[in-house]
């Protein structure tokens, strides 16, 4: 089968085999091996997907250097584009999450206003909140800094300890 492969990277375009070819193969060689001590039904199928996988991703890359477009047909799904580090429709999926949430705060606010008449808002009591959130970490930041510096391990130590003028790669 990686002799097969290999033929079947020569469907690509020069420009991309050169680039990706090696790295293609060695992640064929890696999925190979997991698929080695499968059935022999599912070594059928996993050949069978990764020549398809190879045909269409051919087909792909030379429709987008005739085209001169990245992308004319999209063979999968979810296809990626080097440009972006998500699928596309990961933005459709943030919208959704995004509407919902602002849903979910209008549905907070009519319930506390429903229920909540007699008793106040939290909003006049946040700023003390995180103001002593803050002088918490402050003090525990300078306490675990005052530990660290009486055991000898802070940058300060390290920093005394250099010499001017002595090799630093050491």
């Amino acid at each position: 089968m990686p002799r097969f492969y290999r033929w079947l990277l020569y469907l690509y375009p020069s420009l991309y085999r050169r680039a990706y070819g090696d790295e293609m193969i060695s992640v064929f060689r890696d999925a190979q091996a997991d698929v080695s001590d499968g059935s022999f039904g599912e070594r059928i199928c996993f050949r069978a997907r990764e020549a398809w996988g190879l045909l269409a991703g051919a087909v792909q890359e030379h429709l987008s250097i005739i085209s001169g477009r990245y992308q004319l047909i999209s063979f999968t799904r979810f296809n990626m584009r080097p440009e972006f580090r998500f699928p596309r429709s990961t933005v459709f999926l943030m919208s959704i999450i995004f509407a919902g949430v602002i849903l979910a705060m209008e549905k907070a606010h009519t319930i506390q206003v429903k229920y909540a008449a007699g008793v106040g808002s939290v909003w006049p009591s946040l700023p003390w909140f995180l103001g002593l959130a803050l002088l918490f970490t402050c003090v525990t930041a300078m306490l675990v800094w005052g530990i660290l510096f009486a055991l000898g391990r802070t940058g300060a130590h390290r920093l005394a300890k250099i010499q001017p003028g002595t090799n630093m790669t050491n």
